[in-house]
């Protein structure tokens, strides 16, 4: 067991987990126009499975720092965290993690 998951239902709740939020967070950028390319589409992705991982197993992120992420918009802090808030269990590290994603698709406009 890991944090009382049995391992072999981890990879099948992460998927579940996953699945779930990708659908929220792409319509949730959808409803602010913001969509990311190809590329930044498959970082992005890749990014909400890791945060699902972390979400079910309570596997930690490593130390960020905040002040990295000083000039991030406050539009692409408040999807980020409202994403990491529908996790339930995530620390406000992961939102500052994610607006980055978010700032850079913006870009595209």
């Amino acid at each position: 067991m890991n944090n009382g998951v049995a391992i072999t239902d981890v990879g099948s709740q992460t998927e579940e987990l996953a699945t779930r939020m990708l659908h929220q967070v792409y319509s949730l950028l959808k409803g602010h126009d913001i969509i990311p390319n190809a590329v930044q589409e498959q970082m992005l992705t890749s990014h909400v499975r890791a945060m699902a991982h972390r979400s079910i197993t309570g596997e930690p992120l490593p130390d960020v720092e905040a002040s990295l992420f000083e000039e991030i918009s406050e539009e692409s802090m408040m999807l980020a965290r409202e994403v990491v808030a529908a996790f339930g269990n995530l620390p406000e590290e992961e939102a500052w993690l994610l607006s980055v994603h978010f700032e850079v698709a913006k870009e595209n406009l």
